[in-house]
């Protein structure tokens, strides 16, 4: 890939203010926690002062974000309010009237802007599998059938919906989809480019979710947020809308599923969390955009990370104590090294070069990716494998290195060999989150594909190889 334009500028940690012996510490607690990180990005000051991948995620990569795609589209809708083509007390019904259902309650002929940003309808849990199943092909006429339990503007509950049906208002009022209007009024401006989304069946943009940046790129959204929608000499987002959005409207409940983390328990705004410092927002499996303004601070993280109380916490535990610091020259060489060298191991296995293998899929495995029954056949091919995965996918692995193809659209990132009877391959589908640990024992016939973590949209290795990934808008 081509090397990515570089949107911040560096400077030499000394001048920072940041401890070099800090970031090795948190590094070193990254590890002892095992949390599976990407990539890391740290800014003071403006100037980006650590940057690290795990290959095989590299710094030209855009990784999808989850639903940090939603402080996006939160600036986005701000925007539009400040061009005068939405408000804040602007009804959904108003908005968009061919999507009112027949029976709409009074209380979803009341919701405006203010509550779909705040995630403050009032329902008692995430309202988007049941809005779905009202309406399969309206998923904003489904959200204004979901019954409310409590008045609007008095509890938030994470809503993924909310933020469909904002984006689809910001669509309305601008003419434009919701990439097209970002990509126009911020991403261009900021130099950020390549930009991806993936979309539902209708394939407009899902809004809450799909957005794939680079680690920079997401950096340089925190900065933009950090200097209060000023970039260079150009205004993009409204000052006083980066205040409103990034303070406190609603308290937060925990939220299900979750170890308790005292950063998400500190209010929610327009889209973005409050946090014990500053505020982020955030992305299932651990993508984060951290904006300190106090400290002049941003940090971005993605990965693959269990929610955990950790994160961000780490971050205030062992970066903010270190601002001031002056760094060490053997500190400074010393955390470059270790910067350098972040990587995943590639699976171990021999090269076996005139072994190849045959298998069928056992779907009965937990999170399988690939459907029972289908075909997986290993073929040695110089320095590595071919390995077919049924009619549609072709996928290269190396051995003892990666190797990358695009058998759908969608970059796939490889490493495999055999281990006795077996061929074992990691499969990163190097633009998420994501990987497939591929097991075939061609002895007995059976092969296995398993998720590290299940993805949130689809278990379908092939639609996540394709771009964009069109589903249904099903989030878990």
């Amino acid at each position: 890939m081509s090397p990515q334009r570089e949107l911040l500028p560096r400077a030499p940690r000394a001048a920072s203010g940041i401890s070099s012996r800090a970031v090795i510490a948190l590094l070193d607690r990254l590890d002892e926690l095992s949390i599976e990180c990407h990539s890391l990005m740290i800014v003071h000051r403006g100037h980006v002062v650590a940057e690290g991948w795990w290959a095989p995620y590299s710094a030209e990569r855009p990784h999808l974000l989850y639903s940090l795609t939603k402080s996006f589209t939160s600036i986005a809708v701000g925007i539009a309010i400040a061009d005068g083509l939405l408000s804040l007390d602007d009804r959904v019904v108003d908005v968009l009237p061919e999507h009112v259902p027949a029976d709409i309650s009074e209380q979803g002929r009341r919701l405006t802007v203010h509550h779909l940003l705040s995630m403050t309808a009032g329902h008692h849990e995430d309202s988007l599998a049941e809005a779905w199943q009202l309406e399969p092909d309206d998923l904003v006429k489904g959200f204004l059938r979901v019954p409310a339990a409590e008045p609007e503007g008095t509890r938030h509950t994470y809503d993924n919906a909310t933020t469909f049906v904002l984006a689809r208002m910001v669509e309305r009022v601008t003419g434009q989809g919701l990439p097209e209007f970002l990509d126009e009024r911020i991403f261009a401006p900021m130099g950020i480019e390549g930009a991806e989304w993936d979309r539902v069946a209708s394939s407009a943009a899902f809004g809450f979710h799909g957005l794939h940046l680079t680690t920079e790129a997401v950096a340089a959204f925190g900065e933009l947020l950090l200097r209060g929608g000023l970039w260079g000499d150009r205004q993009l987002v409204p000052r006083a809308w980066v205040e409103l959005a990034t303070r406190r409207h609603v308290d937060c409940v925990p939220l299900p599923n979750w170890s308790p983390n005292p950063d998400f328990l500190c209010g929610y705004g327009y889209q973005f969390w409050m946090s014990r410092h500053g505020y982020h927002g955030h992305g299932a499996f651990g993508q984060y955009c951290v904006v300190v303004p106090e400290h002049d601070l941003v940090v971005v993280v993605t990965g693959a990370i269990e929610e955990t109380a950790a994160v961000p916490g780490v971050f205030w535990d062992l970066l903010l104590p270190s601002l001031g610091i002056a760094a060490s020259a053997a500190d400074d060489e010393l955390l470059d090294d270790r910067l350098r060298t972040l990587s995943f191991v590639p699976v171990p296995g021999s090269a076996a070069e005139s072994r190849s293998g045959a298998a069928k899929i056992d779907a009965s495995a937990q999170d399988s990716a690939l459907p029972d029954g289908t075909e997986v056949a290993v073929e040695a091919v110089d320095g590595g494998w071919l390995v077919r995965l049924g009619p549609a996918l072709q996928v290269a692995v190396g051995n003892g290195e990666w190797r990358e193809s695009s058998p759908l659209g969608r970059p796939v990132v490889a490493s495999g060999g055999w281990q006795g009877g077996r061929f074992v391959a990691d499969l990163f589908v190097i633009t998420s989150p994501h990987r497939v640990r591929l097991v075939v024992d061609s002895d007995a016939g059976i092969a296995t594909a398993t998720w590290n973590v299940l993805p949130l949209t689809t278990s379908s290795l092939e639609l996540h190889l394709r771009a964009p990934l069109m589903t249904r808008p099903d989030v878990a």
